[in-house]
């Protein structure tokens, strides 16, 4: 195992949550790109024997069984990204209710957008976000093409899961068109002393013409806090997607994010705002460590379950994608 996967893995500590795993399979990927560090990741898939735990790097463990061998031929494929400061791991309870339901989800860590340099210049800030849509069209490709296992794949059934620039990522991928100047301008306020805002300031060339990858293959998504989802234009979407909302939003989020982009849809989903939520309760529940060391995105409002919520927000996730990645008759 490289030293790029076990310090990814490493970077949860022993605040994984001690929640119970159904879909044991468990395999750690490393998806390569020319010309840049390969990017760390798991898969999680329907497996037939019980779920215990798998060590990464004599560290932490994550539920599972490694490697166990596929349940199941054909099976669709969902595609995770996280948000900012996130990892492969940050979503692994929706990824094991999915894989207990008979799907393969992969998720990478994306490597331009991890808390590596909290006060990136401007070309670094853009580069984080610009890069991520592309980080899973590479995990796609690997997904269908390199992975040992690619052949239980229907390449045809292929969903994607995203939180906060997560699902920025998956706007994106669905073909949606950002309004990069509103959404700088809604970033940096004429008072914010962010390095890459400051860059911004002092070049006087505004702000260059982005381009997002976009990719077809993608047929169905949940989006979670969209990050800058009110400056998409998402008039021409037509993959189905299921928007969820927290109250209170957080880490540059905003409840109009998510509420803007079920509302500009064409197919005008119904929007699902999580009550007495902030940005945060979308992250997989913590373990006791975690919650002492990162409370900040560990502890939610007065009264609110993260892990009740979580048992009701996979579950919605699960009937949406099995309702939109059925087998084709």
């Amino acid at each position: 195992m490289t030293r790029l996967l076990i310090m990814a893995v490493l970077a949860l500590g022993a605040g994984l949550a001690a929640l119970p795993a159904s879909a044991a399979g468990l395999s750690l990927i490393e998806v390569s790109i020319a010309d840049a560090s390969p990017m760390a990741g798991a898969v999680w898939y329907p497996c037939s024997t019980l779920p215990g735990k798998v060590p990464i790097g004599g560290g932490p463990t994550l539920p599972g069984v490694k490697d166990c061998p596929i349940v199941g031929e054909h099976l669709p494929l969902i595609v995770v990204s996280h948000g900012f400061g996130g990892n492969f791991a940050s979503h692994h309870d929706t990824a094991e209710a999915l894989a207990d339901a008979g799907f393969i989800v992969a998720a990478i860590t994306h490597p331009a957008d991890k808390v590596r340099d909290q006060n990136p210049s401007g070309a670094e800030a853009i580069a984080a976000l610009t890069s991520r849509p592309e980080d899973i069209v590479h995990l796609i490709d690997f997904m269908l093409g390199k992975w040992p296992q690619a052949a239980k794949i229907d390449p045809n059934r292929i969903g994607f899961f995203g939180f906060s620039r997560g699902g920025f990522t998956g706007l994106a991928l669905a073909g949606g068109k950002l309004d990069t100047k509103a959404a700088v301008a809604a970033a940096c306020p004429p008072n914010a002393v962010m390095k890459a805002c400051a860059d911004f300031r002092a070049s006087g060339a505004g702000v260059p013409s982005i381009t997002l990858v976009n990719d077809p293959r993608i047929k169905a998504e949940v989006l979670a806090d969209p990050l800058f989802g009110r400056f998409f234009d998402v008039s021409t979407v037509l993959v189905p997607i299921q928007v969820w909302a927290s109250v209170a939003g957080g880490d540059g989020v905003v409840h109009e994010d998510g509420a803007a982009v079920a509302n500009d849809l064409p197919s005008q989903p119904k929007l699902y705002t999580v009550p007495n939520s902030a940005h945060f309760v979308f992250l997989a529940p913590c373990g006791p460590q975690l919650t002492q060391t990162r409370p900040d995105i560990c502890v939610d409002a007065a009264g609110f379950d993260r892990a009740a919520f979580h048992a009701q927000f996979n579950k919605q996730i699960v009937a949406f994608f099995r309702a939109h990645l059925a087998p084709h008759s």
